[in-house]
Order: C-alpha cells, then sequence, then structure tokens
C-alpha cells in the first residue's frame, strides 16, 4: 500500500507559476514510478507529466512541455510539479499517482492515487 498526498495548489493568476507537491508514505522502498495527472470539470482525466523511480526519466504532455517540471527527492519521498507560464486552460484538480516499475502516461497503469488539489487559474 502507498499513500500519495497532493498539495500546493491554490488560486493564481494567468502568467504566474506554482509548485505542487505529492508525498509519499508507506511501502515506499518499492521503485515507484509517479505521474501527474488533471481533470477539469466536464472532461477527463488527462496525463501531466511521469518521472520514474530514478528520477533519470521524464516524459510529458504535449501542453507541460517547456513550462512544466517534474522532479522528486526520493529521500524525502516527495515528488514535485513545477508549473510555469499558468493560463486558465490549466485549471483543475492535480492528481499525483503511483506506478510500480513504470512511469507511463496511461492512467490506468496506475495503482495508487492521492485525492487530488485543486488549482485555479484566473484571466
Amino acid at each position: 500500500q502507498v499513500n500519495l498526498v497532493e498539495s500546493g495548489g491554490g488560486l493564481v493568476q494567468a502568467g504566474a507559476s506554482l509548485e505542487l507537491t505529492c508525498e509519499l508514505s508507506g511501502r515506499t522502498h518499492s521503485s515507484w514510478g509517479v505521474g501527474w495527472f488533471r481533470q477539469s470539470p466536464g472532461n477527463e482525466r488527462e496525463f501531466v507529466a511521469a518521472i520514474r523511480h530514478s528520477g533519470l526519466t521524464t516524459s510529458y504532455a504535449t501542453f507541460a512541455k517547456g513550462r512544466f517540471t517534474i522532479s522528486r527527492d526520493n529521500a524525502k519521498n516527495t515528488v514535485y510539479l513545477q508549473m510555469g507560464g499558468l493560463n486558465p486552460e490549466d485549471t483543475g484538480v492535480y492528481y499525483c499517482a503511483a506506478q510500480d516499475g513504470g512511469a507511463t502516461v496511461k492512467a490506468e497503469n496506475y495503482k495508487y492515487w492521492g485525492q487530488g488539489t485543486k488549482v485555479t487559474v484566473s484571466s
């Protein structure tokens, strides 16, 4: 069992930056890949970024490339999502999720999920 808790969401203006944090607890000695996903009202959950346990391999959705950076500190069991140049289309609930042994773009591959943190970007 792995528990994930997101934090760092909030209300910001367009153009601002925000850093989300995902803290893992429980069976953290395993090689968990972590992904960030988001969901806005009326839309399906979509992939944002992912990072393998080593931290050496990352992947991003097209909209996130150049604006968002995913990183992790395994000593702290924490994964970060640094977001810059935010726009109203980035509004939504952001979730982090853990996958054993990988970090793919498909939500169905992730076994454990956090409760999400809400990000609202005003124009």
